[in-house]
């Protein structure tokens, strides 16, 4: 039986050298890529294994596995650098993990997500490493100054997109394609909207987006909802809307919302003041912005949440109260 086990033993330390040795083998034989150059996107939240099946995808590398395997193996996946990467040459496995930990992009890339506020675009363009972050010590003004905006805040003025970027530029060229964006999507939503709207102004239907935005994730929802609150500004209900106070306490909302916030009054909470806000609250997607120029056509005046992301829409106040109970304070 020892002598068996003993075998055995050396046969797995066999085949692990001679798989070591492959692995080797691999990391060291530069790739075969065809055509040069060659380009690729390292996408945020991209892992050792999504990674590999892009650069298969791509024709960086023949096999996926066998690249993943490696990565794995040399504890590659914690520190991947997002961009778009040029390859000129072929290089081995090893040299592209290296450039790729290394962050060797043509181009680096920063996300703005649908729904964030100007604070979380500042605090994503200050942790960009290959990003001049200009922007950080100036006024919200001198800003907008320098991205051409002839608004007075910043806030919602910004599309949420991926924007590339030279490495070593500034933030501000980023700021201003962003806001040029938003501004080309607000306009050709302006210019198709429904008839009838009781927006004075372009601007006006930009706050009421970023409302829609941050009132549902849900997307069959957003033109319903823009529907509710379109009804309620046309009999001057005030629009009671908790995503607006949530925006208007800034830093002192601890993530629970207080019957002592809603009626704190600031020019943000809808349940105090009558109208819309005077500014966005976040920044709105092109859906948002088409649910609010295009509403969808109801009576309905009310609606709360179901807790699942959905919502219950009711018409009168009485029916409301209900699905108030049911869903919100006594929940099955």
């Amino acid at each position: 039986m020892k002598t068996w086990i003993k075998r055995l033993l050396k046969f797995a330390v066999l085949l692990v050298l001679a798989a070591a040795g492959g692995l080797a083998w691999y990391g060291n034989r530069p790739l075969q890529i065809e055509p040069l150059p060659k380009a690729f996107n390292v996408a945020p939240g991209m892992n050792l294994r999504s990674l590999s099946t892009m650069l298969e995808r791509e024709g960086v590398v023949g096999n996926a596995q066998v690249f993943w395997l490696l990565g794995r193996v040399l504890n590659k996946g914690g520190v991947l650098k997002v961009g778009v990467y040029t390859l000129d040459r072929s290089l081995t496995p090893l040299e592209l993990y290296a450039k790729i930990q290394r962050g060797e992009v043509s181009q680096a890339m920063v996300q703005f997500i649908e729904g964030w506020n100007w604070r979380d675009v500042s605090a994503a363009l200050a942790v960009q490493p290959l990003l001049k972050n200009e922007s950080a010590d100036m006024s919200e003004a001198a800003i907008l100054q320098a991205i051409g905006a002839k608004e007075n805040h910043i806030e919602g003025l910004l599309f949420p997109d991926t924007y590339f970027y030279a490495p070593h530029s500034s933030d501000l060229g980023v700021l201003r394609r962003a806001y040029q964006r938003q501004q080309d999507k607000l306009m050709a939503a302006w210019d198709a909207r429904a008839p009838g709207l009781p927006y004075r102004t372009p601007y006006e239907a930009l706050i009421m987006a970023s409302i829609v935005e941050k009132e549902t994730g849900v997307a069959f929802e957003r033109a319903r909802i823009a529907g509710v609150f379109l009804n309620r500004l046309r009999l001057g209900m005030r629009l009671q809307t908790d995503p607006t106070v949530i925006y208007g306490l800034g830093e002192r909302f601890d993530g629970n919302l207080r019957k002592i916030d809603l009626q704190r009054d600031t020019p943000y909470n809808t349940y105090t003041r009558a109208g819309l806000p005077p500014t966005p609250i976040a920044m709105p997607s092109e859906a948002a912005l088409l649910a609010a120029l295009n509403p969808a056509k109801t009576e309905e005046l009310y609606f709360v949440a179901r807790g699942d992301g959905t919502h219950v829409f009711s018409r009168t106040l009485e029916a409301h109260n209900r699905a108030v109970n049911r869903y919100q304070r006594y929940p099955r």
